[in-house]
């Protein structure tokens, strides 16, 4: 099986740039009249798979919000990747995991290889523990044919003091990420929000190669000409945009999730 880099580039170019999360808050599923239960949030899951597979580059369903719902709620979700998996769509498992050693180990044979109950085709992950702490995660990845996008600069306004914070001879945590992600043949990428304006300049983006993970489209703001008028023409074109909830208040139905699909993906089309 090709790298998670080149199923990417493949995914980019057939599908454009369009990330769609599954993101099953109880009043999301309660707004398109479901149970915020294991029954609702089955029957919005298996809505969105239906919508989604074959149709997007990728999709990103949110870990958290499955395992709200306990031993339920986490089947539902293996249920859903693997469903997603085998129509030939991506899976980023949002997670925004990160330890060290043995803890890491463990994240790492939940996602990876055969048997792996959430075989995914990437994570997100946070490497304020340090990114060499990540190592493990991102080897065991690698082995598998899967990737990872570390968290970077998101568009949460907390986030930027730490995420700029100065460290060793002047370094940016995001920075530093950046180089230990690079030189890679694109299979580990940066969680780079789209309503950070100085994004571009802060990471030097023009001058990267490493995929970038682009959430905070529709409800937090972004609209698809920002993905080049933020990020940049050679960066966008190796970016998933993320779009959850503007889709999302769509699951009333099959239909109408396609609909909202489709929108996004020609205003997306449209820019580039």
């Amino acid at each position: 099986m090709a790298g998670f880099g080149e199923r990417l580039q493949a995914a980019l170019a057939e599908h454009g740039p369009l990330c769609v999360g599954i993101d099953p808050h109880p009043a999301l599923l309660e707004s398109v009249e479901l149970e915020a239960d294991v029954e609702g949030l089955r029957e919005f899951t298996q809505r969105c798979v239906a919508a989604f597979a074959g149709r997007v580059a990728a999709v990103k369903p949110q870990s958290a919000l499955f395992e709200a719902f306990g031993a339920a709620g986490i089947a539902v979700l293996e249920e859903a990747i693997a469903g997603l998996r085998a129509a030939g769509t991506l899976v980023v498992l949002d997670a925004k995991r990160g330890d060290i050693g043995s803890t890491n180990a463990g994240y790492a044979r939940a996602w990876f290889g055969e048997g792996a109950p959430l075989r995914c085709d990437a994570v997100t992950l946070s490497p304020y523990l340090g990114p060499e702490s990540l190592d493990g995660i991102v080897a065991a990845a690698r082995a598998d044919g899967a990737g990872a996008f570390v968290l970077c600069r998101t568009s949460n306004p907390e986030a930027a003091a730490v995420q700029t914070a100065l460290v060793a001879e002047g370094e940016t945590v995001a920075r530093s990420v950046a180089r230990w992600a690079a030189g890679h043949d694109g299979d580990v990428g940066l969680v780079v929000g789209i309503t950070v304006a100085d994004a571009r300049r802060e990471l030097d983006l023009d001058r990267g190669e490493v995929p970038l993970l682009v959430p905070g489209f529709g409800a937090q703001g972004g609209a698809a000409a920002d993905l080049v008028g933020v990020l940049g023409e050679a960066a966008a074109g190796r970016s998933l945009a993320s779009v959850s909830r503007d889709v999302l208040r769509h699951a009333g139905s099959v239909e109408e999730l396609v609909e909202a699909v489709d929108g996004w993906a020609s205003a997306f089309a449209g820019q580039r």
